[in-house]
């Protein structure tokens, strides 16, 4: 009965002792000197996963990654991903992330005033990105933005949650817009930023540049907006490749604000938040007129002779140059 006893005892400790080795396995920094970047497939089993981490160096040995999963009932929990771990990661800290989920955010960069072919364009090109985009989306449907994806995320979603960006922003920014403003729906705010957008890079005269076509819808005076006549020509399929001609004015579509009336038929690009801020909350001014002065940027005018005294002025520094 002694021996007995003791044979369960010299048992009890030994499983003691395993325990308390292999938690310090587990839990101890591993083996990894640099960090490693680790993509994980969907569908992957805890075996290929284990046998990865230690193929990498992440891991010393897959068995005790198995092992710990399977300890802690969580290997059903393993996602796929991609994963940066850092050097001496333990196993336990391994299996944190990858049930959290992947840790890498790609980034992609949708500029300000672009048409719907070139986003499409910056989509395809992405290599990171899967899918096929179903149909090109309507101009001024999408918000430029920077947008943060996994790898393997579809095209399709990542345009997908361009449009919701877009239709949150508006519909944020339309309840504080001014009053009295000669815009009567959320799409003509779109379709008169996405003007704006090609009028003027420079941010503190947005707002300026958006009281002149203000002023202009308010007294029916047409907008002249040479943006528009290259949009008229091409229709957003290509660039214009050109310089834009005077005779180009006179060219008949309604897209052509030399030659129609009020907005056009719809937007001429994809407008950002802060153009959408601009012709909503536009300058208080009496100015209807405006011309590259040559810094970038623009000079003002509210009478036709003022005007002309700009523009006669931005010809001389042409020509000087």
């Amino acid at each position: 009965m002694g021996r007995l006893l003791s044979l369960i005892l010299v048992v009890a400790a030994a499983g003691v002792i395993g325990v308390l080795w292999f938690e310090r396995e587990v839990t101890q920094p591993g083996p990894l000197q640099d960090e490693v970047t680790v993509l994980i497939p969907s569908g992957t089993s805890v075996t290929t996963i284990a046998g990865e981490l230690e193929l990498t160096g992440v891991a010393a040995s897959a068995d005790m990654v198995m092992w710990r999963a399977r300890w802690r009932d969580e290997a059903h929990l393993l996602k796929a991903g991609e994963y940066v771990f850092e050097p001496g990661v333990s196993i336990d800290g391994v299996l944190d992330q990858l049930i959290a989920g992947g840790n890498v955010a790609h980034r992609i960069t949708v500029p300000e005033g672009l048409t719907s072919l070139e986003i499409v364009a910056i989509l395809e090109a992405n290599e990171i990105l899967t899918g096929e985009i179903e149909a090109v989306p309507p101009q001024g449907s999408v918000m430029p933005e920077t947008y943060q994806f996994e790898r393997g995320e579809t095209r399709q979603a990542v345009l997908g949650r361009m449009t919701v960006a877009m239709d949150a922003t508006l519909a944020e920014l339309w309840e504080t817009r001014q009053a009295d403003l000669p815009i009567a729906t959320p799409a003509e705010a779109v379709i008169l930023a996405s003007i704006l957008e090609k009028e003027t890079g420079v941010g503190s005269e947005r707002a300026h540049v958006a009281s002149v076509f203000v002023n202009r819808l308010n007294r029916g005076m047409r907008l002249q907006s040479d943006p528009t006549v290259i949009f008229a020509l091409t229709q957003g399929l290509e660039p214009l490749g050109r310089t834009l001609l005077r005779s180009d004015w006179e060219y008949d579509d309604p897209y052509n604000t030399y030659v129609y009336a009020g907005l056009p038929p719809g937007p001429i690009a994809h407008p950002g938040r802060a153009a959408l801020e601009a012709v909503l909350q536009p300058l208080t001014t009496n100015d209807i007129y405006f011309v590259a002065d040559g810094t970038g940027g623009h000079a003002f005018a509210e009478t036709l002779a003022e005007h002309n005294r700009n523009v006669a002025a931005w010809k001389a520094l042409q020509n000087n140059n």
